[in-house]
């Protein structure tokens, strides 16, 4: 049966769905909609940035409604987190509806729930669910792909061992990452499993149990790189999302695949007080970041980048090195491109796929990367 839009973008009204509207605006997609609880709030939106998109209201609480919207659409796009607060009733519709579904979640605990409790009848439906199609895990999902393409091509086998290095980063977290952060913390405290899965690698592959990981929370001296390393606070979703993509590949990898994020902070005594600076961070708790809704101005966003190495190592020695970089700030400018154009992949360049929860790399592969690369400044070399 064909469907009424190829998008709905939920959230529309918020900051990061705005951008996201703007962008399949500005890019000449003829079948798109924004969608949210409140029609005048969308239609001011909607003037603003000078589009023509329908408009379709749904409240998140509306089972009906969401019922409705997922089944006029090929995918939906939704901004509207934290998902664990926020999302349930719409990701059930998505299923329901066999309805393809992209999100921004960097909540791995509600993440592994949801794969526990959803997959199957993902599956089933042929719904195709992509969690965390932004900033988190898309450079990482990808970049690990890329990497191991690579070692593939050039070792026979793939890297045993690969690591991220953020080399650069300009722009700031996004309000949703700080909500979403704090909304996990808060089910933690409520829920050992939230905790278990927290800490588990592998929280997103049942029943896989990988080989001891790095202690992405330690300050470290690399001497392989001669540098000390500081955590990276998106390291959490995103060494699991990989770890998922392997497991959704067969391990494509190799079931002994050893991963981890850190930030170069430079050699010597300088380097290593950077690094224990950086470790006791906290805004990422505080009252005082962006809230979900906010964000940085156009010319912040359009001046901000990123620029990630991915160094894979193979069994008997063989060094591969891919670097990710994303020409606008990654929290909003690269992810509302970054999220518009997975939707725009599912629907255009792997319209038939098996349903299930998956990850950008396992759902989208070489297609995505090849798009990103070509369309939304994020470039792999």
């Amino acid at each position: 049966m064909a469907k009424e839009f190829d998008i709905v973008v939920y959230g529309a009204s918020g900051f990061t769905g705005r951008l996201v509207a703007e962008y399949l605006g500005k890019t000449g997609h003829k079948s798109f909609a924004m969608a949210g609880r409140n029609e005048a709030k969308l239609a001011e939106v909607r003037d603003e940035l000078g589009i023509d998109a329908p408009l379709v209201v749904a409240d998140g609480e509306d089972d009906a409604a969401l019922k409705k919207m997922a089944e006029s659409a090929k995918t939906i796009v939704t901004l509207v987190g934290p998902y664990q607060l926020y999302g349930e009733k719409l990701l059930k519709a998505c299923i329901d509806a066999g309805t393809d579904y992209a999100d921004l979640c960097g909540e791995p605990a509600w993440m592994a729930a949801k794969i526990r409790e959803a997959h199957d009848a993902a599956k089933a439906s042929g719904s195709r669910i992509v969690f965390s199609c932004g900033f988190d895990s898309i450079p990482s999902d990808l970049g690990v792909l890329h990497v191991q393409n690579k070692a593939k091509a050039g070792a026979g086998a793939p890297a045993e061992r690969v690591k991220l290095l953020v080399r650069a980063m300009k722009g700031t977290f996004s309000g949703g990452t700080a909500a979403s952060f704090k909304a996990t913390m808060a089910a933690a405290f409520k829920d050992p499993q939230v905790l278990k899965d927290l800490k588990n690698p592998f929280s997103l592959c049942p029943g896989f149990k990988g080989p001891m990981q790095p202690n992405g929370m330690e300050v470290r001296y690399d001497e392989a790189e001669k540098t000390w390393l500081a955590p990276f606070i998106m390291a959490s979703i995103n060494t699991k999302n990989v770890h998922r993509t392997n497991y959704l590949t067969g391990h494509s990898y190799g079931e002994e695949l050893v991963y981890d994020e850190m930030v170069p902070t430079g050699d010597g005594d300088e380097g290593k007080a950077r690094a224990e600076a950086m470790a006791t961070d906290k805004s990422m708790a505080s009252d005082d970041g962006p809230k979900p809704g906010e964000g940085p101005s156009k010319e912040e966003r359009e001046n901000g980048l990123f620029e990630l190495a991915l160094i894979g190592t193979t069994k008997d020695g063989q060094r591969f090195e891919s670097v990710v970089k994303g020409d606008k700030d990654p929290g909003y400018g690269s992810t509302s491109k970054m999220i518009s154009e997975t939707a725009n992949c599912l629907n255009e360049d792997r319209p038939e796929g098996e349903g299930g929860i998956l990850t950008p790399a396992a759902a989208l592969g070489e297609d995505l990367l090849k798009r990103l690369h070509a369309k939304a400044g994020v470039t792999f070399a």
